[in-house]
């Protein structure tokens, strides 16, 4: 050790300090020259003393030299040796791990919290599963991910440590354009931490709205002096429901119920998957109609004002959506639960009429009118835009609906307008020549959608500054936002049935011709298969207003006359459906020669439950590079929720979806699929 010593240097700023008396040795003999010069007997006393200086300082530091060396060797050495020690006692557990993940080192405290000796070498993915070779820090120097050990919770930090630079100054290994590295591989236990805050979580404020659907209609269905204890029933009902919950139920209305959770019993309400929607129609007291209920919650909002607003979006979309269900609103998504019922239609016509002003004096406050339906456009759609077309018309205002692609089914209707003299060449316009009309001064009449992704031109949303929607289908998460006007009932039939009342509210100037009457009488005829299916008493009432506007019936059949080709498409379909779990009849419908497919798989869906036992049928349909599933059901069955889980939407009775990037057969398989997991969940009754 010793001649490693002697030949070791010191550096810095301790080398400076030691080279200091030379330096003032130098600075002396520099002054005993100008000594010299003054006087020759004093300069040789200071030379004396300048010897004498210097044999001092340099044997000082001859001897002092090693001293100092070994001290800081010895003191290094011990230091390093107390790092090492603490190093290994550390109480965070600490492994080193080479760049393929396998451990070279260990801590005590890692080695307590994996249960291995000291020497265990193997790859780290042996001990956590979680942390594979993709997750170790690589072009990034440090990365962290969360661990579940044991039933403890941790979180692992890594760091990426060079060796390059290590190398480069070794003797006996050549570290050029070396790029290994090692990693530092650091456990934090948040088990208490984590539990704390699930703690904190499960105790936040969840706040609810619960409001009877149908609360007037079912006081009307019970003699008068049993009113009071329907009433009665209902609310200790739903109190109790509460309370066993550990909740706050606070009635602010005849009809609507305020209710205060923890988040925790929120767990308990999905598991449950809300029976008090179940529970409530169980109270009859004589009552002809049976009382639902529908339900908000909003919860993890970041203030107490942010949940309330979660729940009144949540009850809104409830009420939208037919009723008898419950939504559940976070800032990252809405669940729904329930809807297995049909909405009760309103006799009264109030809201139309009210609605009907609202749309007049939109309408008259701009100057040009914007009509578009969804996608794709179906005579429903159509019609209803012939309808808001004649009202804009009629209050002076130049109107034009939107309509890329005509379906065969829809070309004979409109080919009635362009050719009649009556309405103007530009009454039926493109997305384009749309998006150059659109302006401040312009009204958007979105019908028969409220989905802003599948309407006809989704830029016109953003374009224009007044937007109207009306619409019959249920809603969904994905609305029109910022609307004008929104009026969206699912209990309508369709949206001709709408339009039709609202044009009897709008003001008595209004007439229609015949072929804007047989429009829209074939909208409410289509989507109630021949007013077979979601008929109500407005129904008719609408289709007997347009009857005495001139609508022949005659006259719409023969526009529905099919081609021989399509109706043999359609056979095929029905013929080759199969029965699945007994109540659901899947089937395919071929594109092959047909101009409008999507039109034949919907009509074959619709023919395939004439099938006794069937409960529901889906009928796909390939057209464009996508798959087109429609899906209908008579009263069972809620096919809208199960084409909500594949990505669509529609009606209880009535509903479809898109696919993208599968087969037909693919598509089949992710509807079976989809059918037996809600199944299984209890989503559906079979």
């Amino acid at each position: 050790m010793a001649p490693l010593k002697s030949k070791m240097k010191l550096k810095g700023r301790l080398k400076k300090y030691m080279q200091t008396s030379l330096y003032l040795g130098l600075l002396l003999a520099v002054v005993n020259l100008v000594v010299y010069l003054i006087n020759i007997p004093s300069g040789l006393v200071v030379t004396c003393f300048v010897l004498l200086y210097f044999a001092v300082v340099l044997s000082l530091q001859f001897y002092n030299k090693p001293v100092i060396i070994n001290e800081l060797v010895s003191f290094a050495t011990q230091y390093g040796q107390i790092q090492k020690v603490l190093l290994r006692e550390l109480e965070i557990p600490y492994a080193m791990l080479d760049d393929g993940g396998k451990i070279v080192w260990t801590n005590e405290a890692f080695e307590k919290v994996v249960h291995k000796d000291r020497g265990y070498r193997k790859s780290i993915t042996s001990l956590f599963p979680s942390v594979t070779r993709e997750r170790l820090p690589g072009e990034q120097e440090r990365s962290e991910l969360d661990i579940v050990y044991e039933n403890s919770n941790y979180v692992a930090k890594m760091r990426k440590i060079s060796l390059e630079d290590m190398l480069v100054s070794s003797d006996i290994v050549d570290g050029e354009n070396f790029s290994g590295y090692l990693i530092a591989f650091y456990l934090f236990d948040e088990t208490a931490l984590r539990i704390a805050l699930q703690e904190v979580d499960d105790q936040s404020l969840a706040v609810g709205l619960i409001y009877l659907d149908n609360y007037d209609e079912a006081l009307d269905s019970v003699e008068e002096v049993r009113r009071s204890l329907l009433v009665a029933l209902i609310d200790r009902k739903v109190n109790k429901y509460v309370s066993a919950l550990d909740g706050i139920c606070k009635k602010l209305e005849k009809d609507k119920y305020m209710v205060i959770l923890r988040k925790k019993a929120t767990v308990l309400l999905r598991e449950s998957r809300f029976d008090l929607l179940d529970e409530v129609k169980t109270v009859n007291i004589g009552n002809e109609m049976a009382v639902t209920i529908s339900i908000g919650m909003g919860l993890d909002g970041l203030t107490y004002a942010q949940n309330f607003e979660f729940a009144r979006n949540a009850i809104e979309l409830a009420l939208g959506r037919g009723g008898d269900q419950a939504v559940m609103k976070t800032p990252q998504e809405i669940t729904y639960f329930g809807g297995k019922s049909q909405q009760v239609e309103k006799s009264t016509r109030v809201k139309a009429r009210v609605k009907a002003q609202a749309l007049r004096e939109i309408i008259t406050g701009k100057e040009k009118v914007l009509i578009m339906g969804h996608r794709m456009a179906d005579v429903d759609s159509f019609g209803a835009a012939v309808g808001i077309y004649r009202i804009s018309t009629t209050l002076e205002r130049k109107a034009y609906i939107v309509l890329n692609d005509i379906s065969t089914s829809l070309r004979p209707m409109v080919e009635s307008f362009k050719n009649h003299e009556d309405y103007q060449e530009d009454m039926i316009i493109g997305s384009q020549q749309a998006i150059e009309l659109a302006g401040s001064n312009t009204v958007l009449v979105v019908v028969d959608v409220n989905k802003p992704s599948i309407t006809e031109c989704p830029e016109l949303l953003r374009l224009c500054k007044s937007i109207v929607v009306l619409d019959h289908h249920r809603q969904g998460t994905e609305v029109v936002e910022n609307a004008t006007l929104s009026y969206v009932e699912a209990y309508a039939s369709s949206a001709c049935e709408m339009v039709s009342e609202i044009l009897q509210y709008i003001g008595e100037s209004i007439k229609i011709s015949p072929e804007e009457a047989d429009c829209m009488y074939s909208g409410i005829m289509i989507d109630t298969s021949n007013f077979m299916t979601k008929t109500g008493v407005r129904t008719f009432e609408a289709a007997a207003f347009l009857r005495r506007n001139g609508a022949d019936v005659t006259r719409v059949r023969k526009l529905f006359r099919e081609e021989a080709i399509e109706y043999k498409t359609k056979a095929d379909a029905v013929s080759q459906a199969e029965i699945y779990r007994d109540v659901f009849a899947v089937s395919t419908c071929s594109s092959e020669g047909i101009e409008s497919p999507t039109v034949m798989g919907a009509q074959a869906a619709n023919e395939l439950l004439n099938i006794r036992g069937v409960k529901a049928s889906f009928v796909l349909t390939e057209y464009q590079n996508q798959i087109f599933v429609s899906a209908r059901s008579i009263d069972e069955v809620n096919v809208q929720v199960i084409m909500e889980k594949m990505g669509g939407g529609g009606h209880l009775s009535a509903a479809g979806c898109q696919l993208n990037g599968v087969s037909i057969f693919e598509g089949i398989g992710i509807l079976k699929g989809t059918l037996d997991k809600m199944i299984a969940e209890g989503d559906l009754a079979v």
